[in-house]
């Protein structure tokens, strides 16, 4: 809970990272699309009624959160990306300031 305080994306995915670490939790939804889940959350009145119809809400429920976690896993990539390419180019800056003040040093000695 402290990590997704913490805030946004990032927040989330640790959070849900967390969730999976600790267990798949199909120990607790049994069959997809067979009925209600042992959790004793039902999932809604057609995954309730378990059938066909039940298996094909519960193929749509997973198909849209993988695509959802696909989206998350894209986003929090192009922030690395994004957060490494920031660091590359404060690294150089600062390599130049230690140039600039190595060649001060060097004409503070010639000039004594």
């Amino acid at each position: 809970m402290a990590a997704a305080a913490r805030g946004g994306l990032r927040g989330a995915l640790v959070l849900q990272q967390q969730r999976w670490s600790s267990g798949s939790g199909a120990d607790q939804l049994g069959e997809l699309g067979k009925g209600a889940g042992k959790g004793g959350g039902g999932g809604g009145a057609i995954r309730e009624a378990g059938g066909a119809f039940g298996k094909k809400q519960a193929a749509e429920e997973e198909r849209y959160f993988r695509e959802k976690e696909r989206e998350q896993i894209s986003a929090l990539r192009k922030h690395h990306e994004e957060e490494i390419d920031h660091h590359q180019k404060e690294i150089e800056r600062l390599q130049k300031e230690i140039e600039r003040h190595k060649h001060k040093i060097k004409e503070l000695k010639h000039d004594n």
